[in-house]
């Protein structure tokens, strides 16, 4: 059940975890959020279907899409050889302006976010009461920024170190609408979401309730 007086109503402010690390609550708009979500429906009904990717031989409740390379089996591929053998639609150029955008908001370096060319967006979408576990983005083979985009129900995100998946690490609220960059040192960290909130995505919002979280990345391969 969605709420009127969701994350959003509230005042947040921009906070840098660590270097690297910056959260920024409420970055994109009510707008924004409605037509991304738009596109998110429209991506499922592409050539490869929204899945619950294989972790450990296990499906996660999580059911994704990717744009730009397929992401599956802890390696990246044009095509989705482990669903049905599709090439995966491009990532839009919207959207690498937006993951831009956010690189430059978030650390202030202009030359940093002009260089930055995300080839990759992995959106995931989370049931209501679904979680992810401790784990490290090493798939890519450059110390690229990470930019994450929240919409729908708010979730804990817990931003661990970059040797283990245990302590020390630092949880964060990201509500519908926050941005969530990180780079440099904070790249290779370990990381989680541990909690989706319930009733807390905006009253706006088209979903019933889950969350939808779309990542961009650059993968350095070609």
């Amino acid at each position: 059940m969605q709420s009127l007086f969701d994350d959003g109503a509230f005042d947040r402010k921009p906070q840098t975890l660590r270097p690297g690390a910056v959260h920024m609550p409420g970055w994109l708009t009510a707008e924004q959020q409605q037509w991304i979500t738009e596109q998110f429906l429209s991506w499922g009904d592409g050539p490869v279907p929204p899945h619950s990717t294989l972790v450990n031989g296990h499906p996660m409740k999580v059911k994704t899409v990717c744009l730009g390379w397929h992401w599956g089996n802890y390696q990246y591929s044009r095509t989705a050889e482990d669903l049905n053998g599709q090439p995966v639609p491009p990532v839009p150029d919207w959207l690498i302006k937006l993951g831009q955008r956010a690189v430059v908001e978030a650390s202030g370096n202009l030359a940093r976010a002009q260089d930055y060319n995300p080839d990759v967006a992995i959106i995931n979408y989370y049931p209501p009461g679904s979680t992810m576990g401790m784990h490290q983005d090493a798939e890519e083979k450059i110390n690229a920024p990470i930019v994450s985009l929240s919409i729908g129900e708010s979730a804990n995100f817990r931003l661990g170190n970059s040797e283990t998946r245990t302590k020390p690490y630092q949880d964060v609220r990201l509500a519908s609408g926050d941005l969530f960059v990180f780079e440099g040192p904070a790249r290779w960290a370990f990381h989680a979401v541990t909690k989706i909130y319930p009733g807390t995505a905006p009253a706006y919002w088209q979903l019933v309730g889950g969350r939808i979280n779309i990542t961009l990345r650059e993968t350095g391969l070609s």
